[in-house]
């Protein structure tokens, strides 16, 4: 796939919207450009009545990769909080959304992609989906709300362990947990499925 092929692309199917991060070479990073065509295409879907269900996925084995580290090299103490409010704000969006949001998590979800994937109401993931919040590897911690919903979705101190050892998590272990709902050879297709029989 082209390297200047849209971070994100939508797909209308009836009242569903599936919205598909698209820059697996790059392992689909929510890049500060990324955020900001995720945050328009939201504005833009969430006033419209006839949709009724929105769907997030990644393309090939990578849902997404959380945030571009180079991009985070680059920030000072200035963009760093406008950074950071960036995506609560896009992810408070998905999290307030009339529709219904599934996130059909098709393989990697790493860092921020995860906290993408909390503020939806539901989650299913690919029997080989990998979740992880590497932060910790890096010093620091993700500040879009993935603190805050990761321990009222899951244990608290099961959800803190997470934050503070980086680890990877599998698709078998987050269904346990109950990260997600369902864990399938194909999430996207559950997914749709799902929002037929709601919408």
């Amino acid at each position: 796939m082209a390297e200047d092929s849209p971070p994100i692309v939508t797909k209308l199917d009836g009242a569903i919207a599936i919205i598909r991060f698209n820059r697996p070479t790059q392992r689909n990073p929510l890049s500060i450009s990324t955020l900001n065509d995720l945050e328009s295409t939201l504005l833009e879907l969430t006033l419209r009545e006839d949709v009724k269900v929105l769907i997030f996925t990644g393309t090939e084995d990578v849902f997404a990769s959380g945030a571009n580290i180079r991009e985070l090299a680059q920030l000072h103490s200035i963009s760093a909080v406008q950074f950071s409010q960036l995506g609560q704000r896009v992810f408070q969006r998905i999290a307030d959304a009339r529709q219904l949001t599934i996130a059909a998590i098709n393989g990697y979800c790493m860092g921020g992609a995860m906290d993408l994937a909390l503020a939806c109401d539901v989650r299913v993931a690919s029997i080989d989906a990998i979740f992880a919040h590497p932060g910790a590897w890096l010093g620091i911690i993700t500040g879009w709300g993935g603190t805050q919903r990761l321990p009222r979705i899951i244990q608290k101190g099961r959800a803190l362990e997470w934050f503070v050892t980086g680890r990877r998590i599998t698709s078998a272990e987050a269904l346990e947990v109950g990260l997600v709902s369902s864990a399938s050879d194909c999430p996207l297709d559950n997914a749709i499925a799902m929002a037929r029989e709601s919408s």
